[in-house]
């Protein structure tokens, strides 16, 4: 929605994507498809890290032709793991957005905002399983109970795993 009053020039249009940034918009929306993220995420990622200026979250829809609310939403998660930093420019209440480059940080995040999360959860959702199973001496209870045990086997490698990833991450 654009303000009802404006005070000074009337604003310039933003321009339109050019070749290389279109290509890296559509190169970060795959990435975030394929790690099972809404495009827009990606989109604005790529927009970010394609323009050499930080852009508005105004600027952003305009030149995505994105919707308000997606855009919003988007940029907020990116912003939480830290993949768009917020800048202030001198005079102005608005925030600007601009990609964060170091791939340590951002892998961290991802790992923090979407794999930590699952693993953490795992037990609980374990138990549950545990608790549904077929009774022991049934066809389906030994079936049901080593495929338990695979899953609880699963759920130890990473947990015992993640730490080390995210280590990982963090210092390459």
């Amino acid at each position: 929605m654009k303000p009802r009053y404006h005070f000074g020039p009337p604003p310039q249009p933003e321009p339109p994507l050019d070749e290389f940034q279109q290509e890296c918009v559509a190169v970060f929306q795959r990435a975030a498809v394929a790690f099972n993220l809404a495009p827009s995420v990606g989109q604005i990622y790529g927009l970010l890290f394609s323009t050499p200026e930080a852009l508005s979250l105004d600027q952003i829809i305009e030149r995505l032709k994105a919707s308000r609310g997606g855009t919003f939403q988007s940029l907020r998660w990116l912003r939480e793991i830290g993949a768009v930093q917020s800048h202030a420019k001198p005079g102005e209440r608005r925030q600007y957005f601009k990609a964060e480059l170091n791939l340590r940080k951002l892998a961290a995040a991802f790992l923090n905002a979407r794999i930590e999360p699952h693993v953490d959860s795992g037990a609980a959702h374990l138990g549950r399983l545990r608790a549904r199973m077929a009774p022991e001496d049934s066809a389906h209870g030994t079936f049901q109970r080593e495929r338990c045990e695979q899953m609880e086997r699963w759920h130890r490698f990473m947990s015992d795993v993640l730490p080390f990833i995210k280590t990982f991450a963090e210092k390459f």
